[in-house]
């Protein structure tokens, strides 16, 4: 199924601190944007290192801004990350945006001009990415990505550096790598049982159903939606635990982005109003959705809906 962004909540999501992300395996090489010749502000970077962790590879990107003109500077941060949906933030802290994507990989711009910058003078950013993808016992790299540095009233950096990304072996090994291949179709599966609606004593119905779901591989996503098909009168309550609101057809899987293999398994409440009689309700279904800036299609459609029977007692 193709897959999109949700809603205006989830750039929010991604653009807020930094959301961070992803290398694509067919991607093209990029360059970085060429240098401007008027040397006002300069941009350095440093060889990014990911260190590999129990929820993939995390680490932090030094790039030092020099202001070399006779007056006080304010600029932005712009950037191409090496790796998709891979969240993190910049200190000094500043809210991040998307502004394009190469392959599945998205630029983004810190900061939107609002950094001051004394003549003279130099400031280095920290920018932390964490990309979620199994640690591997061999080293990998990226090697196309650039961070350039944009004046105030500027859309384009005056000037970028690139920089590579190693991922380190899980045996500390960094020499030799191999590229990083980053999946770019989701592998995401639903699956769910029958429910029954119990009586409460105002007559109404009210059920809890397990869902599961799965994430294959390390696809880049924000998070993901579940809608809701049901019968006539049942609506999805609230879900067990909820850290985003939940509507009477759709909801948000709860826990955030996911690590490959992982699967999340969380309790979704029914209700029906009082005067549903007894018996079978009918068929319901989820089927997700995933939050992303690029759209993606499923390895496999055939599990992106799960559907279940509903029976009222």
């Amino acid at each position: 199924m193709s897959i999109t962004l949700s809603t205006g909540r989830r750039i929010a999501a991604a653009a807020l601190g930094l959301a961070v992300g992803a290398v694509g395996a067919a991607a093209p090489a990029v360059a970085a944007p060429q240098k401007s010749s008027t040397g006002t502000l300069s941009i350095t970077a440093e060889q990014l290192v990911l260190e590999p962790t129990d929820q993939g590879y995390v680490g932090t990107l030094n790039a030092t801004v020099t202001n070399n003109s006779p007056a006080a500077s304010y600029y932005s941060l712009s950037f191409l990350e090496p790796a998709g949906a891979a969240g993190g933030q910049v200190v000094p802290e500043d809210a991040c945006v998307w502004t394009g994507t190469v392959g599945i990989r998205t630029k983004l711009n810190c900061g939107n001009g609002s950094v001051e910058l004394a003549p003279g003078l130099s400031q280095t950013h920290n920018i932390r990415f964490h990309v979620r993808t199994t640690p591997r016992d061999y080293p990998m790299v990226v090697d196309d990505s650039w961070i350039g540095v944009v004046p105030e009233g500027d859309q384009d950096p005056i000037q970028s550096a690139p920089f590579t990304t190693l991922f380190r072996s899980t045996s500390g090994e960094i020499t030799n790598p191999q590229p990083y291949v980053q999946a770019t179709q989701t592998d995401i599966s639903l699956s769910a049982n029958a429910v029954r609606l119990d009586r409460l004593p105002d007559g109404s119905l009210k059920g809890r159903m397990p869902l599961t779901v799965q994430y294959g591989n390390d696809a880049p996503s924000f998070g993901l939606d579940v809608a809701a098909g049901l019968p006539a009168g049942v609506v999805v309550d609230h879900i067990e635990p909820q850290d985003m609101p939940s509507f009477g057809d759709w909801f948000t899987v709860p826990g955030g982005r996911f690590a490959p293999g992982e699967a999340r398994t969380f309790d979704v409440i029914l209700t029906a109003p009082a005067g549903t009689p007894a018996g079978e309700l009918g068929t319901g279904s989820y089927t997700f959705s995933s939050s992303y800036v690029v759209n993606l299609t499923d390895v496999d459609p055939a599990d992106d809906t799960t559907s279940f029977s509903i029976t009222a007692g």
